[in-house]
């Protein structure tokens, strides 16, 4: 009996996986929160924080691409396990960080853990769920990165972004709790199992370098994540900068990161219910709107509304990504070829916070830096657009 036909397997996967999804978006979102506190505790300006930043999103990288091929050899569960295990502990070292190199690295190997989880996680989810169910499953997981990062932007809202270990204390014990679940009660995916593992890694390069879609799907993970992290890095500083308090934005934070969950799982039905062509438009529009808000909004309910339609459209387009890609690959290399797509994107979420903290230590202002994402929107939703005319029926 396959797991697609096993109901309450399908249930556990899926519940465990998003509980592990949830901590990784509030991992995600720490460094954020926490900004002006490590700021003012390490004496940092904002191109040594865009550095610390991306810290984190450079050890997404390597994460993603070696996690995803140990887990084709080794199998999801047990690469997943170890990939909560180390992100824990290195968010409990960046709550107990002494210098800025010491910071920096508490971060990259946080990041290396938290790559390695997702194409796991994205892999597990697809294999239970089945063909039919594959979309939803997958953005109904991927919902709870949001939904996590919300919950990092409500320590935010309760006052304890100037204690900025906080966020890092609860991001560090939360993984090494569930540890237990994980190893007790998560399936390994049946079709993993049931198929043979040859390490033939030469017909692999050529399997996912040789199609049309690896490149279409690099280019739109590449563009899409840039854009989410400088709002998920650098929106609340932004908004401190433009005169709100740190309270307000953790507000709009929180906001956008429930915007992204409800978008995430709207957008994982409209994929599967609306014309292809449709659901680009309508996610890509949408970013450019909600970013064209962000940057002119000068009150708090307008900013309150924009932060909301950059979460939805913005997170919610990147799970539309990530429900997508599994349909491109075989079992036998889909946690080495989503891992990959994933890698790709996580070298546009470094250069995002990069590229930000730079026109920033410029004089660029808010609004400039949030419409300077427009360019990349558009070559995303192109890249999209003829990606899902390829998609499999």
């Amino acid at each position: 009996m396959t797991s697609a036909n096993n109901p309450p397997r399908v249930a556990i996967t899926i519940g465990l996986c998003f509980l592990v999804a949830l901590l990784e978006g509030l991992d995600l979102q720490a460094a954020g929160i926490a900004a002006q506190g490590m700021a003012s505790a390490f004496g940092l300006d904002k191109l040594q924080m865009g550095w610390v930043f991306s810290a984190g999103i450079l050890g997404l990288l390597p994460g993603a691409l070696v996690g995803g091929w140990l887990a084709d050899r080794l199998g999801r569960k047990r690469i997943l396990i170890g990939s909560v295990a180390l992100f824990g502990l290195f968010s409990l070292a960046t709550a107990h960080a002494w210098s800025l190199p010491s910071l920096l690295l508490a971060r990259l190997l946080t990041g290396v853990g938290l790559g390695a989880a997702l194409p796991n996680l994205i892999a597990l989810t697809s294999e239970a769920a089945g063909q039919r169910l594959r979309g939803s499953a997958v953005s109904l997981m991927y919902c709870g990165v949001p939904l996590g990062a919300a919950l990092a932007a409500s320590i935010g809202i309760a006052g304890y972004s100037g204690d900025w270990q906080r966020v890092f204390h609860v991001g560090g014990v939360g993984p090494l709790l569930i540890l237990p679940l994980l190893a007790l009660y998560l399936p390994e995916s049946g079709q993993f199992r049931a198929t043979a593992q040859a390490d033939d890694a030469p017909s692999l390069r050529r399997e996912l370098f040789g199609q049309g879609a690896t490149w279409l799907l690099w280019l739109s993970y590449f563009f899409t994540l840039m854009v989410v992290y400088i709002l998920i890095n650098w929106l609340p500083s932004l908004l401190i900068g433009q005169g709100f308090s740190s309270r307000d934005a953790s507000w709009v934070m929180f906001v956008l990161q429930i915007g992204a969950a409800i978008g995430t799982l709207v957008l994982g039905q409209v994929l599967e219910r609306l014309p292809a062509g449709a659901t680009t438009a309508l996610v890509y529009l949408g970013i450019l709107a909600a970013l064209a808000g962000l940057g002119l909004a000068s009150t708090l309910p307008g900013m309150l509304v924009a932060g909301f339609f950059a979460g939805f459209f913005a997170t919610g387009g990147q799970g539309v990504l990530y429900a997508l890609a599994p349909h491109f690959y075989p079992v036998r290399m889909r946690a080495t070829g989503v891992g990959a797509a994933v890698a790709v994107g996580r070298l546009g979420a470094m250069s995002g916070p990069l590229v930000a903290g730079q026109m920033l230590a410029l004089g660029a202002g808010s609004a400039g830096v949030l419409l300077a994402s427009a360019p990349g929107v558009v070559i995303a939703a192109l890249a999209l657009f003829r990606l899902i005319g390829r998609r499999p029926a």
